[in-house]
């Protein structure tokens, strides 16, 4: 098993970022499982329309495409706004699913990996060559800004939202008190 701590730097970054997503994903929940159904699936005004809509296109952008073009060098071709699960507890438990995936991706990456390229095809089947590390940073800031929309969502409707400060997890992990 690799020492994590004398990896890679980015490395290390990218999974504490990997880690943020999934923490912040499950804390975000224990709000959005309060939602009534009404407003879960109203327009909210968000780009992909409402609460469930956005966890769709979560779904899709960081797990469907992003984790398929990084762990299997695929490029599937699927709208950003499919509604490619419609039952909110199988959403939620996919996009759970999903997070816990990507630490494991990450810590079996030779160093060398980070400092590369990532290579895919757009959906219009373009080709694509981007760095590797800082796009695999996009997809965890990507789900940073969609958990964002979701909050202000939740606050508008007049509904708790949590605190979703990074700087929070970090504090739990450096207690020892991690969820």
């Amino acid at each position: 098993m690799m020492d994590i701590t004398t990896s890679h730097p980015v490395r290390r970054l990218l999974l504490q970022l990997a880690t943020y997503n999934g923490w912040a994903t499950l804390r975000l929940y224990t709000h959005i499982d309060a939602l009534p159904e009404a407003d879960y699936r109203r327009d909210a005004g968000l780009f992909f329309k409402s609460v469930h809509g956005t966890l769709n296109h979560l779904l899709v952008g960081e797990h469907l495409l992003w984790y398929e073009r990084f762990a299997h060098a695929a490029s599937p071709k699927l709208a950003l706004d499919a509604q490619v699960e419609v039952d909110r507890l199988a959403l939620r438990q996919r996009l759970l699913d999903g997070a816990a995936r990507w630490p494991g991706l990450l810590a079996r990456w030779p160093d060398s990996r980070f400092d590369g390229e990532l290579n895919y095809a757009r959906m219009s089947g373009d080709a694509v060559s981007l760095p590797f590390a800082a796009t695999l940073l996009h997809v965890f800031n990507h789900g940073t800004h969609h958990r964002a929309q979701i909050t202000v969502a939740l606050t508008a409707m007049g509904h708790a939202c949590p605190e979703l400060d990074m700087v929070i997890m970090l504090q739990q992990a450096h207690r020892g008190d991690m969820v």
